[in-house]
C-alpha cells in the first residue's frame, strides 16, 4: 500500500488483517507501521494510539459480526434462527479471529458512540431471536447473556486449543445449540 492511499480505514483494514492473520496481542504500532511500508508515526495521523487503533479494530469487528448475524437471522425464527446465527457467529470468529477477539473488549468501546452502536447492533440479533421464544425485557438479557457465555466460550476454547479430547468439534458445537434451544423452550 503506498502511503498516498493511506487513510484511518485502510489503516484499520490492515490492523484487522493483520490481528487475524497474527493474532490481536501481536497488533502494535510498530507491526503495522511494517506492514503498510511507512513509519510509525505516520500512522498518528489516522489513529491517537494503540488503543484507539484496538478500539476502532473492535467497533469494525462488531459490526461486520453484527451484519454476519443479522444475515443468518433474516426470515428465520426459533431453533431456525438459532442454530443459524450460532453457526454465523463460530464462521465469524473462525475466519476473524482479531477482529473477534478485538470485538470481545466491551469496556475499550464504551465512550466511543459509533463503537457502542456496533456493539449494541450484536445484541439487537439476539434478541430479535429471542423473540421468536417468546421471551422480553430482563428474561431476554439473561437469555442473550446466556448464549454469549456459550458461544464465547466455545470460541476461546477452540482458539486456545483447549478442548484435548478428540472427538468432534462440530458436534459438540451443534449439540451446545440443540441444548440452548431446549432450555430457551423452557
Amino acid at each position: 500500500m503506498t502511503r498516498a492511499r493511506l487513510d484511518t480505514a485502510a489503516v484499520v483494514q490492515a490492523a484487522a488483517k493483520l490481528a487475524d492473520a497474527e493474532g490481536l496481542e501481536a497488533l502494535t504500532l510498530a507491526r503495522l507501521a511494517a506492514v503498510l511500508g511507512v513509519r510509525s508515526p505516520s500512522l498518528y495521523a489516522h489513529v491517537d494510539s494503540l488503543e484507539d487503533l484496538r478500539r476502532r479494530l473492535g467497533a469494525r469487528g462488531a459490526r461486520e459480526l453484527a451484519a454476519e448475524l443479522g444475515r443468518a437471522a433474516a426470515g428465520r425464527a426459533g431453533s431456525d434462527a438459532l442454530g443459524t446465527v450460532a453457526h454465523a457467529y463460530l464462521s465469524y470468529a473462525r475466519e476473524h479471529p482479531g477482529s473477534y477477539a478485538a470485538a470481545q473488549r466491551a469496556r475499550e468501546l464504551q465512550g466511543d458512540d459509533e463503537a457502542v452502536a456496533a456493539a449494541t447492533a450484536v445484541a439487537d440479533v439476539v434478541l430479535a431471536v429471542l423473540r421468536g421464544y417468546d421471551l422480553h425485557d430482563a428474561d431476554a438479557i439473561h437469555a442473550a447473556r446466556v448464549i454469549r457465555v456459550a458461544l464465547h466460550g466455545f470460541v476461546s476454547l477452540e482458539a486456545d486449543a483447549g478442548f484435548a479430547i478428540e472427538l468432534s468439534l462440530d458436534e459438540s458445537f451443534e449439540r451446545l445449540v440443540a441444548m440452548l434451544d431446549r432450555g430457551l423452550r423452557a
